[in-house]
Formats: C-alpha cells, sequence, structure tokens
C-alpha cells in the first residue's frame, strides 16, 4: 500500500483495493487509431511516422508472445524506450491475471486472437472530423454489449489502450465537453503548442453541443467505444480505467452518457499525477466525484536508462500499465522493489 497515492474519494478508494485484492481481474486491452498522431512532432509511440500505426496491434502481440509479429522488434521510441507494454506484460504474469485484445479502430489488426469490432480509425482532427455520428453511437453500443458482457466475468474489468496521438483528440474533447484541460504527453518536452493548435482549428468545426456530435468531430473511436464499456460494465461490477489523459477523456464522455460512479476508479502511474504540464488530479474530481489510484513503480532507480526514461518524463503510461501495476502488486503482495526485478529482467531479455 505504500507504493499507491490514494486522490480525491479515499473511502471508496479503499473499498476499491479490498475487492481486487480478493477479487478476480480482468484486463480488457483496446487498441484503436487516429490519423492525428501523423502530424509530425506530436507524439513518440513508434520508431518514425510509418511505424506509428504498427504501435497498437504490436503492444497486443507483446503482450499476448513476448514478442511482436506485424513489426520486428517492440514498439520504442526513436532512440530505443520501450513500450509502457512492458510494464504492463510483467504486470500481468506475475500475478496470473488474464487479458484480451480489442480493436476498436486499429488501423492494422493483430496477428493473435482477438475481439473485432469492425469499427473504423479516426480521421485527423486539424483538417476533417474524426468520425460520423452514427459510428460513434455505434461504437458506444458495441462497448456497451461487450462491457456487459466482460463484467459479468470477473470482479474487477481493467480497461487500458494503446491509440498513437490520443492525448491530443483527448484534449480536443475535454476541451469542447467545456473542461480546462491540461494534458499529458509521450515526450518530456510536452508539445503543447502544436497541440493547443490542432485543438483550436478542430474545435472551430464543432456546431452541436450534444456529445456524441462532438467526439464525432474531434475525438477518436477509442474514447466513445470505452465509454460504452464503462455504462454498462460499472453496473455489473468494478470498472478501473487504467491510464492517464484519454481516459479523463474517456470520463468525461461517459458523464455525459451515463455510468455508475461508485464502482469506478481511475489507475495510473505517478507519472501521470505527478506532471506538472498537466492538470489530470483537479480535471477528473471536476469530471466525476470518483478516486484516483496512483502507484510508482520505481523506475526510477533501475539500472537501465530505457526504464529510468519513464520517471523523467517519456511515456509516463500506457498500455493500461499503471492499473495493471496496481491490480498485479494488490494480488501478489508484490511492492514496487521486487516489481523492478522483474521489469528488469525482461528489459535484458528484450534488448539482448
Amino acid at each position: 500500500m505504500e507504493n499507491f497515492e490514494l486522490i480525491g474519494n479515499i473511502e471508496q478508494a479503499q473499498n476499491f483495493l479490498e475487492t481486487i485484492k480478493s477479487g478476480k481481474s480482468l484486463f480488457a486491452f483496446v487498441i484503436s487509431y487516429t490519423e492525428t498522431c501523423e502530424i509530425p512532432g506530436i507524439t513518440f509511440a513508434g520508431a518514425d511516422k510509418n511505424s506509428i500505426q504498427f504501435t497498437p496491434p504490436a503492444d497486443a502481440e507483446y503482450l499476448h508472445y513476448g514478442y511482436c509479429k506485424t513489426i520486428d522488434k517492440i514498439p520504442m521510441t526513436p532512440d530505443g524506450k520501450p513500450t509502457p507494454g512492458l510494464l504492463t506484460k510483467i504486470a500481468l504474469e506475475s500475478s496470473s491475471i488474464p487479458h484480451l485484445t480489442i480493436n476498436a479502430g486499429s488501423k492494422i489488426s493483430p496477428q493473435l486472437p482477438f475481439i473485432e469490432t469492425g469499427l473504423p480509425f479516426g480521421k485527423n482532427i486539424s483538417i476533417e472530423d474524426a468520425m460520423t455520428d452514427s459510428e460513434v453511437s455505434q461504437a458506444v453500443d458495441f462497448g456497451r454489449i461487450l462491457g456487459r458482457s466482460l463484467a459479468s466475468l470477473t470482479d474487477c474489468l481493467v480497461i487500458g489502450e494503446s491509440i498513437p496521438g490520443g492525448t491530443t483528440t483527448a484534449l480536443a474533447v475535454l476541451r469542447a465537453l467545456g473542461f480546462d484541460a491540461k494534458v499529458s504527453s509521450s515526450i518530456p518536452e510536452n508539445p503543447i503548442e502544436l497541440k493547443n493548435q490542432i485543438v483550436e482549428s478542430a474545435l472551430k468545426r464543432i456546431d452541436s453541443d450534444h456529445p456524441y456530435s462532438i467526439v464525432a468531430k474531434v475525438g477518436d473511436p477509442m474514447i466513445p467505444f470505452v465509454a460504452g464499456m464503462l455504462s454498462s460494465a460499472s453496473g455489473v461490477s468494478k470498472v478501473m480505467l487504467a491510464g492517464g489523459t484519454q481516459m479523463a477523456a474517456v470520463l468525461a464522455f461517459a458523464s455525459k452518457i451515463g455510468f455508475n460512479e461508485e464502482n469506478t476508479i481511475i489507475g495510473t502511474t505517478s507519472y501521470i499525477t505527478n506532471d506538472e504540464n498537466a492538470n489530470f488530479k483537479e480535471l477528473v474530481q471536476k469530471i466525476a466525484n470518483i478516486p484516483i489510484i496512483s502507484v510508482d513503480p520505481n523506475l526510477k532507480n533501475s539500472r537501465h536508462s530505457g526504464l529510468r526514461a519513464f520517471s523523467e518524463g517519456f511515456a509516463k503510461e500506457g498500455v493500461g500499465a499503471g492499473g495493471c501495476i496496481i491490480s498485479s502488486m494488490l494480488k501478489t503482495g508484490n511492492d514496487s522493489e521486487k516489481f523492478l526485478k522483474m521489469v528488469e529482467e525482461e528489459y535484458r531479455r528484450v534488448f539482448t
């Protein structure tokens, strides 16, 4: 417990932790895509522009196999810093938490068994609408169907995502829904000016205050799909939104379509909650009366610079890392020191 920080509704957070500790967890990994990520300088979620589209399916393959099939190496930044999926993989394996992959608009399908929604990928919001209103409606409906089914199988449904460029579309959705959001980035030098320019040009196209229309104009497929999952799953079991900025946008949209606050939390890393460029903690409290549970994975003490980079502002979160680490530590009793040793072993396996 000393590795966790509880923010907001403390009593609800403590009850949630007890449920995870004594019950079953299931990790639902949602992969998606927005062409907004192809704008130069907006994300580091891939070695170059052409490889970014392979990041979500490759993350899914790495969790499943320990290696990737759609690309030769695991997803990493141009200078070799690994996907946060490395943290997720160790968290899930060390605690025997099952997981499954859902394709909700990924440009490339993963080479493994997965649930296919048939949703299209999102367009570049700086120049055109991300989706149609009917595609948003379909995403919500499909999310509701799947969320209810998965929640009935577990005590806690943990939902994570992989969508390059997703912090920018999340920022646009949050601002359009009336929240004064400042968001995190996968890069230490958060390209705030560039994001703001993209968001401002996208917001000019909004001609309706209907939440479906807003997400269609400036969002991405992951947001309505996961919000749909949350709305139905939270009526059946506990739900942990595992992530940072993108999950704040999911929460904001879900607050418009309805969900059970008493069964919902956000689980993330301390790299998100301590990010001075963002206002994540304040933002979540303004959206809903739900707690945040934050975990420090202790990567600052790693002997490997690629892992220390997470604590220095690279990636910070993704692939449900924070939520999966929280679930794993509660299940196994491992602290961040033990977790770090396992992560370092995996890092050496991948990079040697």
